[in-house]
């Protein structure tokens, strides 16, 4: 028995494998590494101490103790989470209306080209520029206000439509939307139309079957949409700090201002923490789903 052709298939499978693997651990592995091991450090006003101590970590969750008050790093991460929920159900809800659209009412593979691209258009320019282009809109003597203060509608400018929640969670909807529409799509464009048309035959009206037969085989592309934007919020403090005008409170943006100030290992351990919880959270879609299938 020839057993030589297996281990040299088993050989050459690993040398192909090898420059990705390399890849990911020199732009992946190690800085995640670093970033652990800088979180552990110790600093002053001048210089990293190189040590192994939890003070970091310790003066993240100082005065947690408390179950009556939640400390500051609860009082973020909640702000955090409430602004990813938020938007995970908006571009859920928007993201599954698009891909529905284009999976099945457009018909002409050329036409679902052309609108596909068309969803693309904002990703043509920065995120920052994308963002600006809200204030002219809704600041206080932006469009939004003039013209209903012109039908009489309002009698004094409306303050929360920017620099609120309200506009850094429609900056988000317009920034990840699309990452929502394009596993979904895709998700969608594998679906067996048989199915559908079996589903019409048994006498299913439309709603039973988008929510019996559609949604089911759509969820893969529901999950990895939904990591993609759950994840991307979690760490995101441009976004917050524009529309928010700098007074929202996101982990982002605290790791932003403690590395601005030079506190590198406390940054370091904002950060170890909160690739752990978003880690978490995509344990815990994984589980939903075998995401596999539609890699």
């Amino acid at each position: 028995m020839n057993t030589a052709a297996p281990t040299q298939q088993g050989i050459a499978a690993w040398w192909q494998a090898l420059p990705l693997t390399a890849v990911f651990a020199l732009f992946f592995i190690v800085p995640l590494g670093l970033i652990a091991m800088v979180s552990l450090w110790n600093f002053n006003d001048y210089e990293l101490l190189p040590a192994f101590s939890p003070r970091n970590y310790l003066t993240v969750f100082e005065g947690c103790g408390n179950l009556a008050e939640p400390c500051v790093t609860f009082k973020t991460y909640l702000s955090t989470l409430k602004f990813s929920l938020l938007v995970w159900a908006i571009t859920l809800v928007l993201g599954f209306a698009v891909a529905y659209f284009l999976a099945f009412h457009v018909r002409s593979s050329s036409m679902q080209t052309l609108l596909f691209v068309l969803c693309t258009v904002p990703f043509w320019t920065s995120n920052v520029i994308r963002m600006i282009s809200w204030v002219p809109l809704l600041g206080r003597n932006g469009l939004v206000n003039q013209t209903l203060q012109d039908l009489h509608l309002i009698d004094t400018p409306i303050e929360w439509l920017l620099f609120s929640d309200f506009s850094v969670v429609l900056a988000f909807v317009h920034l990840y939307t699309m990452f929502m529409i394009v596993p979904i799509f895709n998700s969608m464009m594998r679906i067996d139309r048989s199915l559908i048309e079996a589903a019409a035959d048994s006498g299913a009206s439309g709603w039973q079957t988008l929510w019996n037969v559609i949604v089911p085989l759509s969820k893969t592309g529901i999950i990895i949409g939904s990591i993609f934007v759950i994840t991307i919020v979690m760490g995101d403090f441009v976004t917050i700090g524009v529309m928010g005008g700098q007074q929202i409170a996101s982990v982002g943006k605290i790791i932003q201002v403690q590395t601005s100030y030079l506190q590198f290992p406390l940054a370091a351990a904002n950060a170890v923490i909160l690739l752990t919880v978003v880690l978490m959270i995509i344990w815990g879609l994984t589980r939903l789903v075998d995401i596999r299938k539609e890699l």
